[in-house]
């Protein structure tokens, strides 16, 4: 069993990934130890960092002596260790499956869509494609958001803080559509108060770091 006691540290860069991440620790009221990296000094390549993820990406959480990366994972591990918060189905609970599922979509399907399609890259055929089709894959993520105000109908999920974090961004990068759908889950999402603090604070920690 995990203990939320235990000391958590969370490294990130403001305006990155990561920022989610920052958002649903406001979300959890989670207690950390923030540790900024310098991208432009090179810190995520330096070795003290490359312990953490040898992949030299944020973001990234010890807690204790358990070193998690990946988004989705993160994600995963953060909403099951503070529970109480209650933005994670519990394992039995009916939308557990859709929770993960979601979770994963993301980092399985839609991340590698768009990215290719940022980059103008041909895709693989369907049958080798990690997530297909894009309109396809689009077209799934647009149905289940029509099924209710969040990502799992009608219950706030660290799922949403996740999604209504990346359709931000490629909506703001033209990768995905201005549809009504997304912008209204976008706005629905972002409003709440602790997305809000969460996005001051990003900010803040972003101009607190320009030289």
């Amino acid at each position: 069993m995990m203990n939320e006691k235990l000391p958590l540290t969370f490294y990130h860069v403001p305006r990155t990934r990561s920022t989610g991440v920052l958002l649903l620790l406001e979300e959890l009221a989670a207690p950390y130890t923030l540790h900024l990296l310098d991208m432009k000094a090179g810190e995520q390549r330096q070795p003290e960092y490359l312990a953490v993820n040898p992949m030299g990406k944020v973001p990234a959480i010890r807690h204790g002596d358990a070193i998690v990366t990946e988004q989705a994972a993160i994600y995963l591990y953060l909403a099951d260790l503070f529970a109480g918060a209650g933005l994670a189905p519990p394992i039995g609970d009916r939308l557990r499956g859709p929770y993960l599922r979601w979770l994963i979509f993301y980092a399985a399907s839609f991340e590698p869509a768009v990215i290719d399609r940022a980059m103008q890259r041909t895709p693989t055929s369907v049958g080798m494609s990690p997530y297909g089709d894009y309109d396809v894959m689009l077209n799934s993520l647009l149905g289940q958001l029509s099924q209710g105000p969040y990502i799992l109908g009608t219950q706030f999920s660290a799922a949403d803080v996740l999604w209504a974090t990346a359709l931000a961004w490629t909506v703001q990068f033209k990768l995905v559509p201005e549809a009504p759908i997304i912008m209204e889950y976008i706005a629905r999402v972002s409003a709440r108060p602790a997305m809000i603090r969460g996005h001051k604070k990003d900010e803040e920690l972003a101009a607190s770091s320009v030289p």
